[in-house]
């Protein structure tokens, strides 16, 4: 069981470890934190590795809610991709979507359409993770791994309205589309790879006397 799901479960356990951390932390402790794992651009621009690393195991609200929302994402998932597609997938989304969402925050900023303080915008959590989850459970799950990856996209988004602002181009908004659009995407490339070696395999493990119906029609 935690071996077919090793991923979801080592990003959880790790998560919730994250967050109980946090939440025992003083309020200045807290800040402080929070302030070091933003993947702001300002930060991006000074340790990339370090805030994208720490942004996706910390968070500011909705300390109970995120478990559930991951655990309901990911097991899907993670049955449909397996361990190392999943991770790639979900890190791509919260890559992709972070990079996407604060180069434009920082391109504005250059323009002169946003403040300075654009760049120091807070921008953690595991939302991009998720998001990226949900959209390979939409795409190629089916049942009960469509209809949890549907409900948490409809949490998040009527309940966390992680897309609100996206007419004006708000961090949080490009960030999870770009993160669903990155998760869509990508599972649907490696999906299609791990069944076209599947379909090798098969093939190459006939034995040498038979002969496929679209063979002896060529013939």
């Amino acid at each position: 069981m935690f071996t077919r799901y090793a991923v979801t479960f080592s990003y959880l356990s790790a998560f919730i470890v994250a967050e109980i951390v946090y939440a025992v932390l003083p309020g200045r402790d807290q800040n402080a934190v929070v302030s070091w794992a933003s993947t702001s651009a300002h930060n991006l621009g000074h340790d990339p590795a370090g805030c994208m690393v720490a942004s996706a195991f910390v968070t500011t609200g909705s300390l109970l809610a995120w478990p559930f929302l991951i655990a309901l994402a990911m097991f899907g998932a993670n049955k449909l991709l397996g361990n190392w597609r999943l991770a790639v997938t979900c890190a791509a989304g919260h890559i992709i979507g972070t990079l996407v969402s604060e180069g434009i925050v920082a391109y504005r900023v250059a323009q002169g359409a946003l403040p300075v303080t654009g760049n120091y915008l807070t921008d953690v959590g595991p939302s991009y993770i998720v998001v990226a989850a949900i959209a390979v459970g939409l795409l190629h799950g089916r049942n009960i791994i469509r209809i949890a990856a549907a409900g948490d996209l409809l949490l998040l988004t009527f309940a966390g309205h992680i897309f609100a602002g996206l007419s004006q181009l708000q961090v949080s908004a490009v960030g999870h589309l770009t993160a669903l659009a990155t998760g869509a995407a990508l599972s649907t490339l490696l999906l299609a790879r791990k069944r076209g070696k599947a379909a090798t395999v098969q093939r190459n493990a006939l034995p040498a006397w038979y002969t496929r119906p679209d063979d002896q029609l060529l013939n």
